[in-house]
């Protein structure tokens, strides 16, 4: 009983967080690695890119992140800016299949930073793999430093998201390009608050009332930034999709929620508890490729 004050008090705390960094730090940081990732063989904290035959979200969290590397047009020659970077399950994708040379990770979370750092010592990746604590609308870093700068399943969440294009621009060499892969409305007019359900108030507590628009909007403050040939392309039916799925699944398989941890499947069961609530939220939720380039 006393847990589970605590960790309403931790949820409450982190949704009443007026800095906007320190509450997506604090949201996801409710969430405890050794539960969350029991099941798991990555920490892909991404909803997925859902192939046919695609049945579990290791594989469809790597498939997303290579489908940010098709995206960003990656080169073995390239320096790499991966903001907002989770536990850099991508990057270590990214650095293992030499696809780009180093990469330098920016996230708000000390936690998943010190993950991040852990993997790139047991790996020995250290010379090719930086992570470090910052914000995406504050980049510690100069002026035309990186061939491509890349955000996966994230810019949502930076505030505002129109900082960070000005920032991408800044730090990229020119004809760089700046490739995301990113959560929006498919209506700028549906109100954030409409997300309600366990599993998705997320985009109703940590997305800024300044990035909730949509597809045609993303595209113009691209260009409003000094980016050139924007380019912004629904790939919802391979994500969404394949992610409900796969949890609703999950749900009803008795066998497969014998290998949560065991404080995990409760809750894991409370947050699916509505699954027609979760579907209508996730059918206002687009999710899109982004690709722009620097003059």
């Amino acid at each position: 009983m006393l847990n589970k004050a605590r960790t309403i008090g931790k949820a409450l705390h982190a949704v009443t967080t007026p800095n906007p960094d320190t509450r997506v730090r604090r949201l996801y940081e409710l969430a405890d690695p050794e539960k969350q990732f029991a099941h798991r063989t990555t920490r892909y904290i991404n909803i997925g890119y859902w192939k046919d035959g695609t049945e579990d979200p290791d594989r469809a969290g790597e498939d997303l992140a290579l489908k940010l590397a098709d995206v960003a047009g990656f080169d073995p020659s390239h320096t790499v800016l991966d903001v907002g970077f989770g536990y850099g399950e991508q990057d270590f994708t990214w650095l293992r299949a030499n696809r780009i040379h180093q990469v330098h990770g920016l996230e708000v979370s000390p936690r998943h930073v010190e993950g991040a750092r852990a993997q790139a010592e047991s790996e020995g990746l250290q010379d090719r793999a930086d992570f470090r604590v910052g914000s995406a609308t504050d980049l510690p870093f100069p002026d035309g430093m990186f061939d491509r700068v890349v955000a996966l399943d994230s810019p949502m969440h930076f505030n505002p998201r129109s900082t960070f294009f000005k920032e991408a621009l800044r730090v990229l060499k020119p004809g760089g390009v700046l490739a995301a892969i990113d959560t929006i409305p498919l209506s700028a007019d549906t109100p954030r608050g409409t997300f309600g359900s366990p599993r998705l108030t997320l985009y109703r507590y940590s997305v800024p009332d300044a990035n909730w628009y949509d597809r045609r909007t993303y595209a113009r403050q691209l260009l409003d930034a000094g980016f050139t040939d924007p380019d912004v392309t629904s790939i919802r039916d391979r994500t969404w999709e394949g992610w409900y799925h796969y949890w609703t699944s999950l749900v009803d398989d008795p066998e497969a929620l014998r290998e949560l941890h065991p404080g995990a499947a409760q809750e894991f069961i409370k947050e699916w508890s509505d699954r027609e609530r979760i579907r209508q939220e996730i059918d206002l939720l687009d999710f899109v490729t982004v690709y722009a380039r620097k003059p």
